[in-house]
């Protein structure tokens, strides 16, 4: 092997092409997170792990005053604070030799607690969830999917179903379409 292809691999990820599949568009706290993982390989190579990556980061928006050395005084400068709420690294196979051509779909499930913060976005503050796939590789930069923002909402967000209703002819009370009789005055349903 020349020295320039041993250069090359310490400085660049293997050529693999990593995406991720979602079972549903949004997620509800302490719901799992279903998806795939697929893995294509376009290169032989040893990997330490595969795994996801899921987090948790609020951004915060804060009036910080500094010293400006030009001014000689303080002065006021808006600055985005982070912090990580959650984080987790499911591996999905550990160690293992990766041929050319290999390709594999890893089914993942991954929980998100119930006390966690929704996702969130406003003016000043912003709460992400952010999940990504990993080939771990060892002595090199690791192969990464791309990051999706996922939405995470708290339970009283999720939309309820429309059951049809009808309405009694004889009290005029509106009731679900599946009710054989009126809730209200009891008469039969009338189709």
């Amino acid at each position: 092997m020349s020295i320039f292809k041993k250069i090359k691999e310490k400085v660049t990820p293997p050529n693999v092409r990593l995406t991720i599949e979602l079972r549903k568009p949004f997620f509800i706290l302490g719901d799992n997170i279903d998806g795939v993982l697929q893995l294509e390989s376009k290169e032989e190579f040893d990997c330490t792990e595969i795994r996801c990556e899921l987090e948790c980061i609020e951004r915060v928006r804060r009036i910080r005053r500094i010293y400006d050395a030009t001014l000689k005084r303080e002065i006021e400068q808006q600055v985005w604070e982070s912090t990580t709420l959650f984080s987790t690294r499911p591996r999905l196979i550990g160690a293992m030799h990766i041929p050319e051509g290999f390709i594999q779909s890893l089914p993942f499930k991954i929980p998100i607690p119930p006390g966690a913060q929704p996702s969130f976005k406003s003016l000043d503050r912003i709460v992400a969830w952010n999940l990504k796939g990993v080939v771990a590789v060892e002595g090199r930069p690791d192969a990464t999917s791309r990051t999706i923002e996922l939405q995470v909402v708290h339970p009283s967000q999720v939309p309820k179903p429309v059951v049809p209703t009808v309405t009694c002819k004889y009290c005029g009370t509106a009731y679900p379409e599946n009710e054989v009789k009126c809730p209200n005055c009891g008469a039969p349903r009338m189709a």
